[in-house]
């Protein structure tokens, strides 16, 4: 039977690993870090969170809240792994980031058909080569001589990636003073954010400021 080499172990490298082993196909997951981390990631886990912890809606009223579940009956390793680790949140699904990443490597890893190699993959050539079949999961933050790789075997110029800025703010900064606990749109625990409160013109300022030091 011909193995599955998936380049990444972020969430869907992750994911595709545990749903293509738990099949009894081998799986080779070729993943950079701890040996080398991205600007954005401080761990070597797999699945790191590196923008929001959130998952976005819980409920089923919405189609992100049945997407979840729908990846739950289809026995999803970052669902499992995500509500294992959910901190409270109201109404959205929020993990711990960095449970979260340890519990979906400890996942993958368990797998008796999940083989992980440590380091950088640098060509593709071996893999197309190969009998066979490859995965490119290894996300948007691909640089060097893999995007490189990519760009030629697909024939594009450029990657593109769109994110809404979402910046991390230390405990530390935050004046308690004026700020105050509350849940996410009125549901769940009342402990569950820290809440800022804003005339309306200081979030602007604050954007603007943190794209000038970017």
């Amino acid at each position: 039977m011909k193995k599955v080499h998936i380049i990444g172990a972020g969430f869907a490298g992750a994911e595709a690993a545990h749903q293509i082993s738990k099949r009894g196909v081998e799986v080779v997951l070729h993943e950079m870090r701890p040996e080398k981390l991205t600007p954005a990631h401080k761990t070597g886990n797999f699945a790191e969170p590196v923008c929001s912890n959130s998952f976005r809606a819980a409920g089923l009223a919405n189609a992100v809240g049945v997407l979840k579940e729908e990846m739950r009956r289809l026995d999803s390793v970052i669902m499992s792994a995500a509500d294992e680790t959910k901190i409270p949140a109201g109404g959205a699904l929020a993990v711990d980031r960095e449970k979260f990443g340890a519990t979906v490597t400890e996942k993958v890893k368990s797998s008796p058909n999940v083989k992980f190699v440590p380091g950088e993959v640098e060509s593709l050539e071996e893999f197309l080569n190969s009998e066979d079949i490859l995965i490119i999961a290894s996300g948007p933050l691909t640089e060097g001589k893999l995007a490189d790789e990519i760009k030629k075997l697909t024939g594009g110029d450029e990657f593109y990636f769109y994110d809404a800025a979402a910046p991390i703010v230390t405990c530390e900064s935050v004046n308690f003073d004026k700020a105050f606990f509350s849940s996410r749109y009125g549901k769940g625990a009342e402990i569950g954010l820290h809440k800022l409160p804003d005339d309306g013109g200081r979030i602007f300022k604050f954007s603007a400021r943190t794209c000038q030091r970017r």
